[in-house]
Parts: C-alpha cells; sequence; structure tokens
C-alpha cells in the first residue's frame, strides 16, 4: 500500500492533530499557497504545465493508492487551505480529463486510488450538518471519490459538537477512527 495522507489544520496540538496516525503538517509547514493565482486559472486546462506550481503534490497523487483526509470542517466545509489544495493540484491531466469531444464527459483520472478516507471534526451536531448537506464530506467522499477507482474501499468518520467535546468523546473517536482506518487499509480490527 503507498498511502497518501493530506493532513490541513493550523494547531499542530489540535485534537484534528491527534486524529492523523502518521501525518505531518505539511500544508501549513511547506507554505502552501491555496489561492489560485490568475495565471494559473488562465492555463488551468494547459496539461502539463498546469501542474509546475505543484508538481510534488501531483506526483504524490501519481504514486499513491490510498488518499486519507484529516482536517476540521469549519464553517461546514473544509478549511480554505484544504480547499485550495483541492483547486490547485486536482487539476485536468491529474486528477480527471476533460471531454474529447464537445458535449463529452469528464474521465476520471484517479482510477488507481482504491482507498479514499476522510476524518473530520465539526463544531455543528450532526443533525445540522446533515441540514447542511454534510459539504465537506460530499466533496470529499463523492467528489474526489468519483475521480478515484469505482470499486474504491471508502471510510468517513466525524466527531461532532466539538466544541463541547470530552476526553471520553474524544477518545472514542480516536478508536471509532482506528477502526475504520484497519477496514479502510484491510486489517482485521483487533
Amino acid at each position: 500500500m503507498r498511502a497518501l495522507v493530506v493532513h490541513c489544520h493550523p494547531d499542530p496540538a489540535s485534537f484534528t492533530a491527534a486524529v492523523r496516525d502518521v501525518v505531518l503538517a505539511r500544508l501549513y509547514a511547506e507554505g502552501f499557497q491555496p489561492a489560485l493565482a490568475f495565471p494559473e486559472w488562465r492555463g488551468y486546462l494547459d496539461g502539463p504545465a498546469n501542474s509546475a506550481d505543484v508538481a510534488g503534490h501531483c506526483a504524490d497523487l501519481a504514486w499513491c493508492d490510498t488518499l486519507v483526509f484529516t482536517y476540521p470542517t469549519w464553517w461546514h466545509g473544509p478549511p480554505a487551505m484544504l480547499k485550495g489544495w483541492l483547486d490547485r493540484v486536482l487539476l485536468p491531466g491529474v486528477a480527471f480529463h476533460m471531454p474529447r469531444e464537445a458535449g463529452g464527459a469528464i474521465r476520471p483520472g484517479l482510477r488507481h486510488i482504491g482507498r479514499l478516507g476522510a476524518f473530520t471534526t465539526c463544531g455543528a451536531s450532526r443533525w445540522l450538518t446533515l441540514y447542511m448537506g454534510a459539504p465537506g464530506k460530499r466533496q470529499i467522499m463523492s467528489g474526489v471519490g468519483l475521480m478515484c477507482h469505482p470499486r474504491r474501499r471508502a471510510a468517513f468518520a466525524a466527531h461532532y459538537l466539538m466544541d463541547r467535546s470530552t476526553p471520553q468523546s474524544r477518545e472514542r473517536h480516536l478508536a471509532l477512527v482506528a477502526t475504520r482506518m484497519d477496514r479502510l487499509i484491510g486489517r482485521p480490527a483487533p
């Protein structure tokens, strides 16, 4: 297994950081610029030149077969840094392929990724998150998921009401993450 774990939270001592298993705080540590600048937007469809500024991230997507995201949910979606990573790295020619002819469909480009996971924390309750349509979960599990292998394994877990969490609720959530990770990577849970 070759896993790429994208961790996104500005506080290295956060609970989200505890959720990540073996993840470096790489996006913030490297100074990743999440904004899609005008020249990049203008050349968005011009692959492979469109990936020059994020070539290392695109190369990581090319070698992995497992993609896991750990992030906090802010305003019902991923933080700007992660949204910017999705905008700048999941490019045409990398994550998907543009239609071959007018009226054609976009084709997936991450078919080699057979495992997709997302582990998040939410200040809102589960019910409010569902009422809002769980946009962060949909973006990762459905949006990114559609670009991955059609029979991919998937894992998702959210710790809701994070602002009122307790040591016990956080411990239960970490156990849930461990169980779902074991299923995702194919190991039986202990």
